[in-house]
């Protein structure tokens, strides 16, 4: 087991426990601010992005993305959590299984396993395939659970929409040359400590890096119910 799936597994069961606790806790409110907070940090290290460079092109692409932070937080705010269980299914389930089916399959059905080499050059098409079947199946079986399929059919996007908007940040770092999300605020001691509560040490990404699949996901969300 390499290093970082041990800091992104430890993490991710650290902060699923503690997010499931505050799902269901006092209204779900201190869950909608744990996700306005990882906005709000995302944000920051959104901005820090432009101390390595600047441009009118690299404003727009920025803005986008901030525009998916904020949309992302209101419709999570809006949702209830058996509706949010959609998204964890969709969003974190596509990623882990994409990341472990790639990890362990990736090359061996198809030789050239690179679908997106200029963008996300570990990405494989094993794991593309993989996580997205996994995670449409998984919010199929949770809608044909709640009887919901008439009502809740947008939620079988998460898996595609994670994808877009994990490809969508990592264009974003290419175009500005960076890595991590926090490369830049690690280094800054007011935020490096905040940093490592999402495994921020150098070389394992940052916020903006654990939430960007999801605020895409829930901001074309809340595009698609105002139009349904």
């Amino acid at each position: 087991m390499d290093k970082n799936f041990r800091v992104r597994l430890i993490v991710g069961f650290g902060m699923f426990a503690v997010s499931l606790i505050a799902m269901y806790t006092f209204d779900e409110i201190p869950f909608k601010i744990i996700i306005g907070l990882f906005s709000l940090m995302s944000a920051i290290e959104l901005f820090s992005f432009f101390k390595r460079k600047k441009s009118g092109l690299l404003a727009i692409l920025a803005f986008l993305e901030l525009a998916f932070l904020v949309g992302g937080a209101i419709f999570i705010a809006k949702i209830d959590v058996a509706h949010f269980w959609y998204i964890i299914l969709g969003v974190p389930g596509y990623d882990i299984f994409a990341y472990l089916s790639g990890k362990l399959l990736g090359g061996k059905i198809f030789k050239k396993s690179r679908p997106f080499p200029k963008i996300s050059k570990n990405k494989t098409w094993e794991g593309t395939f993989i996580g997205l079947f996994l995670a449409i199946s998984m919010v199929a079986v949770l809608m044909a659970v709640r009887g919901a399929f008439d009502t809740d059919f947008m939620y079988l996007f998460c898996g595609p929409l994670a994808l877009i908007g994990d490809l969508y940040e990592s264009y974003l770092k290419r175009k500005f040359g960076v890595k991590d999300s926090n490369e830049i605020l690690i280094k800054n001691p007011v935020f490096s400590k905040l940093e490592m509560l999402v495994g921020g040490s150098e070389g394992h990404g940052g916020f903006l890096d654990r939430i960007d699949s999801t605020a895409f996901a829930a901001t074309i969300l809340l595009i698609i119910s105002f139009m349904v």
